[in-house]
């Protein structure tokens, strides 16, 4: 059997790469339609072999697609994707607009798959933050194992994860840096080539950011609402992959060897732990991939029953685009196929 599918902001990186995974994943497409604002209406996109022209978002019949992949920004969102779901089975939405909404469920399919239940209450499914939906795929297992109380975590977030026009203005950086020419900001509040900025989004009245807000909010909301979470996110010099410093409390003990044998039979992860030089995974060495890997396993001997991680992953593909496919792949799986069975 195969499926209508549109994506949605086929145009940004996030579009092209989910455009890239579902013909990489032979996902059972009758039929895909590249759609975007109207200025992009006619930009040409790849889906495996063929290409796509981009149609426009505000003309297009969405009756008679099965499921629609956006990859657009919040406010678009939350225009566009109420007004889809009414003609399509589901909509799954990359961005920050639905994550926290008590009726969408926010899924990692490799943690709690079976959320994806209650996808009809609005007909839509959110997708995490990448930097949640990494640690969530690493700290399942041994949440599972030993009950997670408290997570401090430091992430190293790449600037795809704002946009293709952040990437644009990173290496413009660093052009004019070795040329001498005049650093020009536009997207960062601080120069990011060559540099790292511990900010991400706005402040917030407590000193946090938002980003960092989302982090405790999302992982509450997909492992356990119980959990504590405190979150430092920085932005650094990387074109694509994020990073994490993991430190993670738990109820029960649990040592590195246990840690590293939980996590290497868990589904989407990869265990590179060798203390020697280089015995590690940076996210360089991720990008591409589509594995969530962990590094550094070591006991935390600051708390009774604590473990630190260093979690990598490439942000465009299971931060957001591989993890919304297989969101797709997990809902015909668990519904569509029945329902037409």
């Amino acid at each position: 059997m195969s499926w209508k599918i549109a994506v949605v902001g086929a145009t940004g990186a996030v579009g092209q790469e989910i455009l890239n995974i579902l013909a990489e994943r032979e996902f059972p497409i009758a039929e895909v339609a590249a759609l975007a604002s109207r200025k992009s209406m006619g930009v040409e996109v790849s889906y495996g072999d063929d290409i796509l022209k981009c149609r426009d978002l505000a003309q297009f019949d969405f009756k008679g697609t099965d499921i629609v992949l956006m990859a657009v920004d919040a406010r678009t969102a939350q225009e566009w994707a109420p007004k889809i779901a009414r003609d399509v089975a589901a909509v799954i939405d990359n961005s920050p607009a639905f994550r926290m909404d008590p009726q969408v469920p926010l899924v990692v399919p490799e943690v709690n798959a079976q959320t994806i239940d209650r996808y009809a209450r609005k007909g839509i499914i959110a997708n995490p933050n990448p930097a949640v939906a990494q640690r969530m795929v690493a700290l399942k297992p041994l949440h599972d194992a030993a009950k997670i109380t408290r997570i401090v975590a430091a992430t190293y977030q790449s600037v795809s994860d704002a946009g293709k026009d952040a990437m644009d203005e990173l290496f413009a950086q660093t052009r004019s840096i070795f040329v001498g020419d005049p650093i020009e900001r536009k997207h960062f509040p601080k120069q990011v080539a060559f540099n790292v900025i511990p900010q991400i989004d706005d402040f917030l009245e407590d000193g946090s950011t938002r980003e960092e807000q989302r982090q405790a909010q999302e992982t509450r909301k997909i492992l356990d609402p119980d959990v504590k979470v405190q979150a430092t996110c920085v932005r650094v010099p990387v074109f694509v992959g994020h990073s994490e410093a993991c430190t993670v409390e738990f109820e029960r003990p649990l040592t590195p060897a246990q840690a590293r044998a939980l996590l290497r039979e868990a589904p989407g992860l990869l265990v590179v732990d060798k203390h020697e030089d280089g015995g590690y995974v940076t996210p360089a060495e991720a990008v591409g991939d589509f594995a969530t890997y962990v590094s550094r396993i070591r006991k935390d001997p600051t708390v009774e029953n604590g473990l630190s991680l260093w979690i990598v992953s490439d942000n465009l593909r299971k931060g957001a685009a591989l993890n919304a496919v297989q969101i797709a792949e997990t809902l015909i799986n668990r519904h569509l196929q029945k329902k037409l069975a």
